[in-house]
């Protein structure tokens, strides 16, 4: 680590923080007057503007969030492997924790793969595999990008030259998981004990909350046994 260029990795970590915190998602919204954020999950991500502005934004955004992991990762990659390790990372965390969103930036999937493919682009291939064998069995992108993030880890292990690369991959894996801590815990108690019995004593019908789409808590229909058994005035 101590022959680590240390300018260039001070101008790495702070212009791809910059460059990740742009959002083309909240762009796009203003742009068009939508309203990203009462729209689904509320994401400024690219499958939340697909919703709110349609499929062709919703690339396009998508492609912009790889690029603005890749750009940098690649750049400062000239000056050692870990340099453009630390610039993907810093990328990412631009856009999780967006200053110019006061915070909520999306949740770095896209930003996280274009930053590997910078890096070593055979990781993206065991990812990108079972992101859509669990997105077709679940139809949940959420999870899918959760399944394909554990995927990462063990890719790294198996082809990488060095720690760096398992730490940056494990970088990249912990930011994910943490930005989707909610859509597991739906996930999850959604398939608990006691939910296929609630699911058949109230079957098939439900109450969808306005607006609510996409993956997280808020946006998931609210059982009618919840309505019915609210207090009554």
């Amino acid at each position: 680590m101590s022959e680590l260029p240390w300018g260039p990795v001070l101008a790495a970590a702070v212009s791809s923080y910059a460059l990740g915190s742009l959002s083309p998602a909240a762009a796009a919204a203003r742009l068009r007057g939508a309203d990203l954020r009462g729209t689904g999950s509320g994401n400024p991500g690219a499958t939340n503007a697909a919703r709110a502005m349609g499929k062709g934004v919703g690339v396009t955004v998508g492609v912009l969030d790889v690029v603005k992991g890749y750009a940098p990762t690649w750049y400062f990659g000239r000056y050692g492997q870990p340099c453009g390790e630390i610039a993907g990372v810093a990328a990412v965390l631009g856009h999780v924790t967006s200053p110019l969103l006061k915070g909520h930036g999306g949740k770095g999937v896209a930003t996280s793969l274009g930053a590997i493919l910078a890096v070593e682009p055979l990781w993206a291939i065991p990812v990108l595999a079972t992101f859509g064998v669990t997105l077709k069995v679940t139809h949940r992108m959420g999870i899918g990008s959760v399944v394909g993030t554990l995927t990462l880890l063990p890719a790294s292990f198996v082809i990488s030259d060095g720690w760096a690369g398992v730490t940056f991959a494990a970088g990249l894996s912990l930011i994910v998981l943490v930005r989707h801590r909610r859509n597991i815990t739906a996930f999850v108690a959604a398939r608990g004990p006691g939910r296929a019995t609630a699911d058949r004593s109230v079957g098939p019908t439900s109450a969808v909350v306005p607006g609510a789409t996409g993956d997280d808590p808020e946006a998931q229909a609210e059982p009618v046994a919840t309505v019915l058994d609210a207090p009554r005035s």
